[in-house]
């Protein structure tokens, strides 16, 4: 298991190449009757948590404008296990985001629900990558995207235009690989479908939208990764403009 990716820089990303490995995370096999004791704790805490499959790393490295990987599907029990306790050694987290830019320029991200394991935590709509998201071995991040977004906010960016590149920032927490889309409309006309549409849900897994207009605009509960994104779009850097 290795791990090799500059932290806290964000990195442009041509091409992407994480692989589904069939075979159990060696930290999964390792920490079983831990996993399971912490499981029933924090199920105690939050009876609402479901015990899906999603994926870990065993590995993970950038050169060269290439990020590529290896990972093994877990239940989510194991993943909160390794995020209490970080062993960066034996595992590794990363998530996608469809970095959402209106038609004047804001970002759009949204507010966690409460029921949620990050209650009240603003990032763009996300999910971790699950078994199904390799439908042929390797990551489809697009498809990952795309279906976090429509489920979280009613959005569809099938078609939306989008930059070339991807951009991948890493920290002790994980590493987030993120690509910008444009809507085509302006920030309250977008933050209003997803409001309209959270609240015709019966059982949202976000509390509302949160529109992020410049560099200082940073709302309670951001996300430090969140933070890079955003002052890396409105900064000097961020010219790239979509296909």
């Amino acid at each position: 298991m290795s791990f090799d990716v500059p932290r806290e820089v964000v990195l442009p990303v041509d091409r992407v190449e994480v692989r589904l490995n069939p075979a159990p995370h060696p930290f999964a096999l390792a920490h079983a009757a831990q996993i399971a004791a912490n499981w029933r704790t924090e199920r105690a805490a939050n009876p609402e948590l479901f015990n899906g499959e999603m994926v870990l790393l065993s590995s993970l490295a950038y050169h060269g404008r290439r990020l590529t990987g290896r990972c093994h599907m877990v239940r989510y029990a194991a993943f909160l296990y390794w995020r209490k306790h970080r062993d960066a050694s034996a595992a590794a987290h990363a998530f996608a985001h469809a970095a959402l830019v209106t038609a004047d320029n804001a970002l759009l991200a949204i507010r966690m629900g409460r029921h949620t394991v990050n209650p009240g935590a603003v990032y763009f709509a996300a999910g971790s990558f699950e078994p199904v998201d390799f439908p042929a071995g390797v990551a489809d991040l697009h498809g990952n995207m795309a279906r976090e977004v429509l489920e979280e906010t009613g959005l569809n960016i099938d078609d939306a235009p989008r930059d070339p590149a991807y951009h991948a920032f890493s920290q002790a927490a994980g590493t987030v690989i993120f690509r910008r889309y444009r809507l085509g409309i302006d920030a309250d006309a977008a933050a209003e479908r997803v409001a309209d549409f959270v609240a015709a849900e019966a059982e949202p897994e976000i509390s509302g939208p949160v529109v992020i207009r410049s560099a200082d605009d940073l709302p309670v509960g951001i996300l430090p990764h969140m933070e890079a994104i955003v002052r890396w779009h409105f900064g000097p850097d961020a010219t790239e403009g979509p296909e």
